[in-house]
């Protein structure tokens, strides 16, 4: 009787003593839409669970519409200058705290292939704090719902 029972504690303990000595994983916290949280900029960004990864994100100011089917080079200015568009895949060290863009493709043509450094922090679920490398520049996403 009691030999079970003290074997039937320690079973059912086990499984809480193991999840509290294993860090939660930061990676599938990343999975899903996120909006920009900006007064000056939209964005949106979103990571899947397979490590592909997209992010747009555009000036809050009025651009013009094409007068024509192809914008006149001024049209194709307004309407780039500002605009930030890759994609790619992710990949987290979770020790370090930092995610890396690794972009595939990218509307500037001179930055396909370059990565993109970011420490993160996750205030909560639903919002995620992106600072650059060797800036104090902070990016806050919040979950898309």
């Amino acid at each position: 009787g009691r030999a079970a029972a003290a074997l039937a504690v320690v079973l059912l303990a086990a499984p809480i003593m193991g999840a509290q000595t294993t860090p939660a994983r930061d990676t599938p916290r990343f999975f899903g839409t996120w909006r920009l949280v900006s007064e000056t900029q939209t964005g949106m960004m979103i990571y899947d669970s397979l490590g592909n990864m997209a992010a747009q994100v555009m000036p809050n100011r009025v651009r013009r519409k094409y007068a024509a089917a192809q914008p006149t080079p001024d049209e194709a200015k307004d309407a780039i200058t500002g605009y930030l568009a890759y994609f790619g895949t992710y990949s987290v060290d979770e020790q370090a705290h930092i995610i890396t863009h690794h972009r595939k493709g990218n509307i500037n043509p001179g930055q396909v292939g370059d990565d993109v450094v970011r420490a993160y922090v996750f205030e909560s679920n639903d919002r995620l704090v992106l600072t650059p490398a060797g800036s104090t520049n902070t990016i806050v996403w919040e979950r898309a719902r």
